[in-house]
């Protein structure tokens, strides 16, 4: 099978890289894939390293001079490649497809999956689903509801959630985590309870929250908790938030990382409190390397967790209801240590890459098929 994936981010691309990279690498050994993307985007990078897939630098502009260049070029690749799918995953370049494959004779079969839970009832989504989807792909079942009462519900909808490599995200050695405490947190981290996030530093991904959770401790158990937080250095503004709260020598920013397995694995805990989340991988990414996930009701997100058993669920924003979960998990390490083998069991069953790959062949199979 020939399928092209197009993305149009032209930077970090969040999700939307993990998610067809490992696409890309689950099924390039036995089918031939082509990767479109701006090549300033890290999904372009990522891409690259891949043996065997093809990458095609493709920028998904609005601008009338498309029409000469960037889109010519997208219908170029399309009736080049002969491609049998076209999987598009942001309403950008699901746009472009849809102009550049207009008119055309052998219009390959067209997936759109939806990440996030933005609306879909412009007049522009009704025109693509008409002209350019034959299935979609909701990566939550609330992704999904929300997908069905829209334009998209005139097509099959497969909800897929995402899977991790989880032989890549998987427990480091057990000697190793002092040595991974300490150059994370540095040699205060002994006798801490360790939080960590690899979800970013907006503000609707709910951090500040938790640094205000572990603020209402009370002196003695607010002392002995740590957070690390990755992704884009904080602004000014939140860094001013943390001083405000009196928190900012227990809150570690690593930045953004290729690589954030060293950071995790050196916690006891993670934690997405998204305000907002189609499902998310830094979640499952977190579970993967045994540790319970503290998570919002936001969306998706508690799709990934059984409370109190792989993590804990609290409702988006509720500050106390997080302060007694950090009680809890400072009274009970031990809870905290089953939980995370429950939530590396959880992932090995439920979040792995042949599962996922396969779910979205069969859709790439069906939609060939006609069904």
């Amino acid at each position: 099978m020939k399928i092209l994936y197009t993305n149009f981010h032209g930077g970090n691309g969040g999700g939307h890289v993990t998610y067809i990279i490992n696409l890309a690498r689950a099924l390039s050994r036995e089918h031939q894939i082509t990767v479109a993307a701006p090549s300033t985007s890290r999904l372009y990078r990522y891409a690259k390293a891949i043996p065997g897939v093809t990458v095609e630098d493709m920028r998904y502009t609005t601008r009338p001079s498309s029409w000469f260049g960037d889109r010519a070029r997208l219908r170029r690749l399309i009736k080049r490649g002969g491609f049998d799918i076209i999987h598009a995953n942001g309403s950008a370049d699901h746009k472009q497809v849809m102009l550049a494959t207009l008119a055309m004779a052998r219009r390959p079969r067209i997936v759109f999956t939806k990440h996030n839970d933005h609306p879909l009832t412009s007049f522009g989504h009704k025109l693509r689903v008409a002209l350019a989807t034959d299935h979609g792909i909701a990566v939550s079942d609330y992704i999904h509801g929300i997908m069905a009462a829209s334009p998209y519900g005139r097509r099959p909808i497969t909800t897929i959630r995402h899977g991790i490599d989880t032989n890549f995200f998987a427990p480091p050695p057990p000697d190793s985590l002092d040595k991974l405490r300490e150059l994370i947190f540095g040699p205060q981290w002994r006798g801490k309870l360790l939080l960590g996030s690899a979800g970013g530093t907006d503000y609707d991904k709910g951090w500040l929250d938790l640094v205000a959770a572990v603020a209402a401790l009370p002196p003695e158990d607010k002392a002995r908790v740590l957070l690390m937080v990755a992704g884009d250095p904080p602004s000014e503004a939140k860094l001013a938030r943390v001083r405000e709260l009196g928190m900012i020598d227990q809150v570690r920013f690593p930045g953004l990382l290729d690589d954030v397995r060293a950071s995790l694995a050196s916690c006891h805990a993670g934690f997405v409190l998204s305000y907002r989340e189609a499902l998310s991988f830094a979640c499952r990414e977190i579970m993967g390397l045994g540790l319970p996930a503290l998570v919002s009701d936001a969306g998706g997100l508690p799709e990934n967790v059984t409370d109190g058993v792989d993590g804990w669920i609290v409702p988006v924003r509720d500050v106390p209801a997080m302060t007694a979960r950090l009680r809890l998990m400072l009274d009970q390490p031990e809870m905290v240590r089953q939980m995370g083998r429950n939530a590396r069991e959880t992932a090995l069953r439920d979040f792995n890459l042949h599962r996922f790959a396969a779910a979205t062949l069969d859709v790439y199979q069906r939609t060939l098929a006609g069904r």
